[in-house]
This record gives C-alpha cells, structure tokens and sequence, in this order.
C-alpha cells in the first residue's frame, strides 16, 4: 500500500487529544472482562435516542444510559475477552485540541504519510470520506427514504488511554469506536499494537486502515437511518441478529472503500496509488482475528456462544470485507436483506 507524494493531506479532520488527559469519569474493563462484549447495538441505538431520533425515552433506557458506554466498538466480545460496556457515564463536550496543529505540521503531504505511521492514519480517513463524499454515499442514500442528502465529513480523535464522549467515558481497552451522539470517531493508536501482539494479526498499513473505514462505516449507517432503523432497533445479540447485520455491513462498506480508494473521487486526484494482494490479505486477517468465534474461542479460551454474539464470526467478517471489495458497491452489502450471513 503506497500513498501519492503529492497529495494534500488534511489533518483538520483529525483531532489530536494524546497526552492532554481526559477529565474524570470511570473507565472500563480490561480485555479479559467477559461479558456482552463489542459494544454491542443497544447502547448505540440508547445514544440515538439521546440525540432526539426517536420519541419517548423510558425510564429503563435512562437507566443504562447512565451506566453504560452508547458507542459502538470495533471488537466482538462475550464469554471470554471483548471490551466490556459497563463503564462511567462521560462528560459532555468536545475533546481537546492542543495536539491537532503539531499534528498539522507534521502530515503535510501523501510523502509523509509514507515515512510517518500517524500520517498513514491521516490520508486514510482523508480517502475515506473522499470516497463517501465523492458519491459512494450518494449511491445508496438515494435508495434510502429518510436518509440524510449528503454525506457529512466527521472527524476522528484520537485519544491515549482515556476520553471522554457524549457516548461515554471510555479507555483504550474499549477498542476504536464510532460515537453516534457527536458524531466522532476515536481510537488510542496503541491498538494497532494490540491487534497484532493480542490477537495475533499480521498489521500492516491496509489492515490499519480497515479498523477506520469500519468505524465510518457506522456513521453511513447512522446518516442513512440504519443504526434508528426499527430493524436494527430490535438490538437483540445472537448469529444472525441485528447487532451482527449491523457490524458485518460496516464491514462491507469498508471492503467498498478498499476497492475505490486508488480512483480519483469528486474531482480530486486519489490519495492512494497502490494496494496489493498481499495488502488486501493483511485487512482480512485482522477481520479474521475479531470474530466474536475467534474472540470467544482462542483468545478467551472458553465455549464458543453463537447467541452472545454481537459482531459476526471470522467466516463472517471475512465474507463481508471481501464482499465489498471485490464489488466496489455499497449496494451490495444490504445485510439486512439476506438469509445467508456466511
């Protein structure tokens, strides 16, 4: 994977918060916290209810909300390791911004981002909402009633340790996570690491960028409604749930931007010139390596439950990823729509 020398990199839609602290507010498990594992699809749908989606909020919803983390995570979970969502509720408010200009300077070019990982990290959200900007989101919200006109850039942030989110207070055990109700994607870099050391995944810069494109992926989900869906708001865990569907589409939609992001998009040249085989292999081992089966089975070491699950299997995501790229077509990861998961 090779990112053009000339191309105009754009760290405005990154917000760098590393080393300025987060404020208070209770964190999460470890790991190793078991239980409903990834985040899951209810605390997401709990956090659109918060943004005034939907109409009545019952005092049970209130409820979690205060205890629980309302974003959605990149990692499946349950039985064994998986992020946990039990958690503090996080202050309001925007994160920091004291590191976005050192950050500014430093990734100025698609020649930075070839020598400097958190350059790498800043041309591929900049491909990425290239891409839905540029029609790929046009492509299905015109199929879509309700769907939002166009697609709306967002940024991600990226925090060390701890951050807190109008989703949450979340530490970087959480996993990367896509925050419906500030509309933010975060992650702590030091998960890459994680990816390859915990879990056993080759990494390398496709692979890095996959964890991203998921994360935007829910926000197309959020803009087209799917997330407030009444589908999706069943919430209920299990191998072909909706929680499942929901993951295994930002999977797609990852796959799709794989596919285009070496095509110029809305006029502008693209900020990837290269991915390989060998690359496109190293984003589906990770997706391999967070399957709720994988996640429950090898690194938890305990009994494989299809009915907790809340991200799909390894065949699953795997099937979902490369659906998308050798399609090119967000059209044609309607999940939701099919009895064959994978």
């Amino acid at each position: 994977m090779r990112y053009d020398d000339d191309a105009q990199l754009d760290a405005s839609e990154v917000t760098d918060t590393r080393g300025q602290g987060a404020g208070s507010g209770s964190g999460f498990g470890g790991l190793g916290g078991g239980g409903g594992g990834g985040g899951g699809l209810l605390p997401l749908l709990i956090g659109l209810l918060f943004r005034g989606r939907s109409g009545k909020v019952s005092w049970v919803l209130i409820v979690v909300v205060v205890v629980g983390f309302l974003a959605v995570t990149f990692l499946g979970g349950g039985g064994g390791t998986g992020s946990s969502i039990a958690g503090g509720f996080g202050e309001p408010g925007g994160p920091a911004v004291a590191g976005t200009s050192e950050l500014a300077s430093e990734c100025r070019t698609g020649a930075d981002a070839n020598t400097n990982p958190d350059c790498a990290i800043v041309a591929d959200i900049n491909s990425i909402q290239a891409y839905w900007t540029g029609g790929g989101y046009a492509q299905i919200a015109s199929r879509v009633r309700g769907a939002q006109p166009r697609y709306q850039n967002v940024d991600t942030v990226f925090f060390s340790g701890r951050v807190n989110t109008r989703c949450g207070s979340a530490d970087s055990s959480s996993g990367p996570f896509y925050c419906p109700t500030d509309d933010l994607v975060y992650i702590d870099l030091t998960f890459y690491d994680q990816l390859r050391q915990q879990f056993g995944a080759q990494g390398g810069p496709l692979a890095n960028a996959y964890v991203l494109a998921h994360e935007y992926g829910h926000h197309v989900q959020d803009q087209l409604g799917t997330l407030s869906s009444t589908e999706a708001a069943s919430a209920r865990q299990g191998a072909s749930s909706a929680a499942v569907r929901v993951e295994l589409q930002a999977d797609c939609y990852a796959g799709v931007w794989m596919n285009n992001a070496t095509r110029p998009q809305g006029g502008r040249p693209a900020f990837i010139t290269e991915i390989t085989r060998a690359d496109l292999d190293t984003a589906v081992d990770a997706a391999t390596r967070i399957g709720d089966d994988y996640i429950q089975g090898q690194l938890g070491g305990g009994t494989v439950d299809p009915d907790s699950f809340t991200h799909g299997t390894s065949a699953q995501r795997k099937k979902w990823l490369t659906t998308g790229f050798t399609t090119g077509d967000p059209t044609r990861c309607d999940t939701f729509r099919t009895n064959d998961l994978g």
